[in-house]
């Protein structure tokens, strides 16, 4: 028993206009039949295997090399080699750093800049991680912050912020260039920041902008000091350029600067031979003097009694 499987259709013209008759497909009863989109596959299989259909020219080679970077990839891909992969290939290409410009640097040399982002001449422009050079830039002690652009093709601008040094931290023989909050900024190599004022002493380095703000009356004091000791974090010894010692309190330090400035101004106290001026008591101001001051006088003493007793004796 057979069925048709399509249905009739009308008359179909030929190209000399001529009708035609559609041919019917006939199927077996309870036969499947492919879809249509199978059928043209089919079809076209079975004209390639022929050679009814003709290929493309080198489409063999094509496929060849289609397959071969397929696999290539993947194997760069798989074996974390992409990155080095594409820094190779985009330096050949013309995108290699070989120019790196900054700007706001002072204590900062080229040299270790270079060195924190790890350039070389393939390094490429293209593959270099912006964030990760900032991260890299920002570890050198100098910097307070850095802002890293890309200039293509090859160049590579840094604005660098740098710390700005406040003074200079001796804790035991070691010294240490520090900010105004008292963090450390770098040890210190040279004597170039000569003229920064030394804090001494443990803790001293987070104390020292609160006593420098001490000293905004008395400008004429704070010019002699060689250096800030900290004893026992409590409070303060000035040690003069002409090596005398002035013990502040712990409270009242400006009280203290002001009665030391009157009797400066009153009676040149700081240029007579004195070894140090205790302050750390507000009713009086105690003096010591040099030891060779203590020799004299105490000769002048001596002489003076020895005089009063012949002077007795004669009477």
């Amino acid at each position: 028993m057979l069925t048709l499987s399509a249905k009739k259709s009308g008359p179909k013209k030929s190209a000399t206009g001529r009708a035609v008759s559609r041919p019917v497909v006939l199927a077996e009863e309870g036969s499947f039949t492919l879809p249509r989109p199978a059928r043209r596959m089919v079809r076209f299989v079975v004209s390639l295997c022929t050679g009814k259909v003709e290929l493309p020219r080198h489409i063999g080679k094509v496929s060849l090399a289609a397959y071969l970077l397929a696999v290539g990839g993947y194997g760069i891909v798989r074996g974390g080699h992409w990155s080095d992969f594409s820094e190779t290939m985009t330096s050949t290409a013309g995108f290699a750093v070989d120019n790196v410009k900054l700007a706001g640097n002072v204590h900062i040399s080229e040299i270790d800049v270079l060195q924190s982002l790890g350039l070389d001449g393939a390094t490429s422009l293209v593959s270099l991680d912006v964030d990760e050079a900032r991260r890299r830039v920002a570890e050198l002690p100098w910097v307070a912050s850095v802002e890293i652009r890309k200039i293509y093709p090859k160049t590579i601008l840094l604005n660098i912020k740098e710390r700005q040094p406040f003074g200079i931290w001796q804790h035991g023989s070691d010294l240490s260039l520090i900010e105004e909050n008292g963090s450390v900024i770098a040890p210190l190599r040279d004597n170039k920041f000569a003229n920064l004022p030394l804090f001494v002493g443990r803790d001293a380095e987070s104390e020292a902008k609160n006593v420098i703000a001490e000293f905004a009356d008395a400008p004429q004091i704070a010019a002699r000091v060689k250096a800030y000791v900290r004893i026992s974090d409590r409070r303060w010894d000035l040690h003069l350029d002409n090596g005398v010692v002035v013990k502040l309190p712990e409270d009242d330090v400006a009280d203290a600067l002001k009665r030391l400035i009157r009797m400066e101004n009153e009676q040149q106290l700081l240029e007579r031979d004195i070894a140090a001026v205790d302050l750390r008591l507000a009713d009086r101001m105690s003096v010591q003097l040099t030891p060779e001051a203590l020799a004299r006088r105490q000769a002048a003493v001596a002489a003076r009694g020895k005089a009063l007793a012949k002077a007795e004796k004669e009477t």
